[in-house]
């Protein structure tokens, strides 16, 4: 972003040098070309002048033309300007220099030639570029009371004047060039100091927004520097940011104060239930069995609603603090599960590196663990394995649980973590949905990650990565 707004403060300096340096250039030029027009039209009209008596006169015009040519001649050689003067017919009388030395009088010079001896004066020429290497040819009338009797023609070159109009244009050019350069110079601490806070929010936004799903303090807030509308916008942002924060506290203790309050109830309610069992008559027993169903139901769903609140809550709580042995914490899970994976004919089958340690508390990573091996073993068929396995990668160590089941979507995946969410087609299957959230919530309180990812041979491989106790061994992540 800082790149593309030096390039556009660069191109606005680009257009406004361009907008004065190219007419300061032209006007140069013009009043360049003007002065040597004006000139040589001043001596144009003089030759005209003095070609009168070589005109008129005849048995004593020799002496006169002589003279008259050595005049232009000495004008030619100081000047480099050839001169020539014509008849009425338009044939050459005399010249500065002998004809095969005169430029090429065909095209513009014989337009302004007819121009002269039809009495009129030479028009104002174009502006000449530097690479228009045309001469400034001038041609005037010779007249005798009044008659046009011939012209007298000056044909100038241009290389002097094209070399300065040259030089004065490369002067601006470097002027407008420093110009870009002096603005690049005042642009780029501008353009830092415009984009610091802007970069700065995005920063805030994204470490904000962590911090306040995993139910952490959004952290300090946002310095407020750059232009004063920058600073009115990070201080709208931290407040929002503690009104989102306060928005989610509150939400949370609602859950938890709510689930805490509605067990007593409804663990009275499955006793009175319990209780009935036999006294119900027989045509009312279906209805008994299935009201007993739904409380032991809504009993899973209130657990799940507490244990998603106290994994909220532990990022407050620092539980990402404490030292745990992973192979400890793995070993007994799976003794734990090993009896229901026998019932349902699936394998439980343990690898990895030894002696890995983790920040993260042994009660969180037991709710992890019984999350990823509940949903392992609903989904794997019989006769089927669930593979758990210790990780150790550059930078982090982790537990990932790999089943062999239908596996999710790209877009299952990304949802999987959303509370009370169901797979498509899965309703009918136990669960509250709360598994997979509790589980990823419980992984950011203890500043590690949860990712599913597609297992290879189909299934789903769901895996905890957390940070590593400095000491254990593991390798350095790699520097880009």
């Amino acid at each position: 972003m800082r790149s593309r707004l030096l390039l556009v403060f660069l191109v606005l300096v680009g257009l406004l040098a361009a907008g004065l340096g190219v007419p300061l250039a032209l006007t140069h030029a013009q009043r360049s070309q003007e002065e040597v027009f004006t000139d040589r039209l001043t001596d144009t009209i003089s030759f005209a002048s003095g070609a009168q008596r070589p005109l008129i006169e005849s048995p004593g015009g020799q002496a006169a033309a002589t003279a008259f040519a050595a005049e232009i001649t000495r004008y030619d050689e100081v000047y480099d300007v050839a001169v020539a003067v014509f008849d009425r017919s338009g044939a050459l009388l005399v010249a500065s220099r002998p004809p095969e030395r005169l430029p090429d009088l065909a095209g513009d010079p014989a337009a302004r030639l007819r121009v002269a001896l039809a009495g009129r004066r030479s028009e104002t020429y174009p502006l000449l570029m530097p690479w228009d290497d045309r001469p400034i040819v001038l041609a005037e009338p010779v007249l005798v009371d009044g008659e046009v009797v011939g012209a007298a023609m000056t044909i100038s070159p241009t290389d002097a004047l094209r070399s300065a109009e040259l030089r004065s244009w490369s002067l601006i050019a470097g002027a407008a060039l420093l110009a870009m350069l002096a603005g690049a110079l005042v642009a780029l601490p501008l353009t830092v100091w415009i984009l610091r806070p802007v970069r700065r929010l995005d920063e805030a936004m994204g470490r904000v927004g962590t911090a306040v799903v995993a139910g952490a303090p959004p952290g300090r807030p946002t310095r407020r520097t750059g232009p004063p509308e920058l600073r009115l916008l990070a201080g709208s942002f931290d407040r929002m940011t503690e009104t989102v924060r306060e928005a989610l506290a509150a939400q949370r203790a609602f859950v938890a104060d709510a689930s805490h309050q509605l067990r007593n109830p409804l663990t009275a309610l499955r006793l009175r239930l319990s209780n009935l069992d036999g006294h119900v008559e027989r045509g009312a027993a279906e209805e008994h069995l299935a009201a007993m169903e739904e409380a032991e139901r809504l009993s899973r769903v209130l657990d799940g609603l507490l244990a998603l609140a106290r994994a909220e809550r532990a990022a407050e709580t620092g539980s990402g603090d404490t030292v745990t042995d992973l192979d400890h914490v793995v070993d007994d899970r799976l003794e734990n599960w090993r009896p229901l994976a026998e019932h349902t004919g699936v394998e439980l089958r343990r690898s990895g590196p030894p002696a890995l340690r983790a920040r993260i508390d042994p009660a969180g990573l037991e709710t992890v663990l019984d999350a990823a091996l509940d949903n392992a073993l609903k989904y794997t068929p019989p006769g089927k394995r669930v593979r758990i396995a210790t990780l150790r990668v550059a930078g982090r160590v982790g537990v990932s649980v790999v089943d062999n089941g239908p596996g999710m979507s790209i877009e299952d995946r990304a949802r999987a973590t959303d509370r009370f969410w169901r797979a498509p087609g899965q309703s009918n299957t136990e669960g509250s949905g709360l598994g997979l959230a509790i589980a990823a919530r419980t992984a950011a309180a203890a500043g590690g990650q949860l990712t599913l990812d597609p297992a290879p041979g189909g299934g789903l491989r769901v895996t905890l990565w957390l940070e590593p106790v400095s000491g254990d061994g593991v390798p350095p992540a790699p520097t880009s």
